[in-house]
């Protein structure tokens, strides 16, 4: 390639944080051949359809793999054991991003991790999402006791001291319990 198609590159670094969208590149003047040449040189990675991270720039943050799964299907929720992992509940990370979507959600998630895909009812779906705004970009995550309660209805092997982290507060333990009595598990906690 020439090398202003590399000069064009810095321009993007430097207007652009990280994440770019296919149409944005090309916006930017690059043609579909240079954007597959530079994801073949490495000055490109394809995070998934349409959307590629700018190598070189920066490092990845630590929940790049919520953000490129929201950045897949914005729709995507983060759940059970990597929502608790990614708001410090965990000193672990799982093996897998766990990540919700409705029931009638069926648009595919191809991504460069493992990823384990949970299906729920229109009405569970909705309790107790948060959005999480980053510099990278978005991302929609359960809170803490939500999945708590989806750890105990799913996992029955859940840490004691993920349990004991909520009960000894006790807004986020009342929480936890309106959770439980929406999902009918409230017996177990």
């Amino acid at each position: 390639m020439r090398n202003h198609t590399y000069l064009k590159l810095t321009g993007i670094y430097k207007r652009y944080k990280g994440y770019v969208e296919t149409k944005e590149l090309l916006g930017e003047g690059f043609s579909n051949r240079q954007i597959g040449v530079l994801t073949e040189e490495g000055y490109l990675e394809k995070v998934c359809h349409g959307h590629y991270w700018l190598t070189g720039q920066c490092s990845k943050p630590q929940d790049y793999k919520c953000i490129e799964v929201c950045l897949s299907n914005p729709r995507a929720v983060i759940c059970m054991g990597s929502a608790i992992y990614y708001q410090g509940g965990m000193a672990e990370e799982p093996e897998y991003l766990s990540v919700a979507t409705e029931r009638t959600d069926r648009s595919l998630l191809k991504m460069n991790f493992p990823v384990k895909r949970h299906y729920f009812s229109e009405n569970n779906f909705k309790a107790g999402i948060r959005k999480r705004d980053t510099e990278f970009g978005s991302y929609h995550i359960y809170d803490m006791e939500r999945s708590i309660c989806d750890m105990l209805r799913f996992d029955p092997e859940i840490k004691l001291e993920i349990l004991d982290q909520v009960r000894n507060n006790e807004q986020r333990y009342e929480r936890m319990i309106r959770y439980a009595e929406l999902f009918r598990i409230k017996r177990r906690i």
